[in-house]
C-alpha cells in the first residue's frame, strides 16, 4: 500500500523558513513526479512545485521556495523562506506514476494526509 505522509508544518512569523518533509513509502518514487500543492479551506487546491527531471514552481512561490528529493530515503522536501501570512495552507505532497511532470491536481495519483502551515504577521 503506497503511503505519503507529510510533516514538517507549523506556524511560524512572517519572513521565517520551515521546511516540510514528505516521506513515502508501499513504491519507488525516485524516477516519477512528486509534488507540492495547498489548500485553502473554500478554495481550489494551488499547485506549489514539482520535481522530476527538473523543478517548476508556481508564481507565488518561486524564488523563495525550493523543493528536493532524496531518492535514497524515497522523500521529497520543501523549504520554503521568506514566508508570508498568504503562506497559510494545508501543505499536501503528491506523485504521479510517471515522469511527465503537470501542475493540475488531476494529474497526481498519490496524495498525503497534509500538513498545516500558518504564517502570522
Amino acid at each position: 500500500q503506497v503511503q505519503l505522509v507529510e510533516s514538517g508544518g507549523g506556524l511560524v512569523q512572517a519572513g521565517g523558513s520551515l521546511r516540510l518533509s514528505c516521506a513515502a513509502s508501499g513504491r519507488t518514487f525516485s524516477n516519477f513526479a512528486m509534488a507540492w500543492f495547498r489548500q485553502v479551506t473554500g478554495k481550489e487546491r494551488e499547485f506549489v512545485a514539482v520535481i522530476s527531471r527538473g523543478t517548476y514552481y508556481g508564481n507565488a512561490v518561486k524564488g523563495r521556495f525550493t523543493i528536493s528529493r532524496d531518492n535514497a530515503k524515497n522523500a521529497v522536501y520543501l523549504q520554503m523562506n521568506s514566508l508570508k501570512p498568504e503562506d497559510t495552507a494545508v501543505y499536501y505532497c503528491a506523485a504521479r506514476d510517471n515522469a511527465v511532470v503537470v501542475t493540475s491536481d488531476r494529474g497526481y495519483v498519490y496524495w498525503g494526509q497534509g500538513t498545516q502551515v500558518t504564517v502570522s504577521s
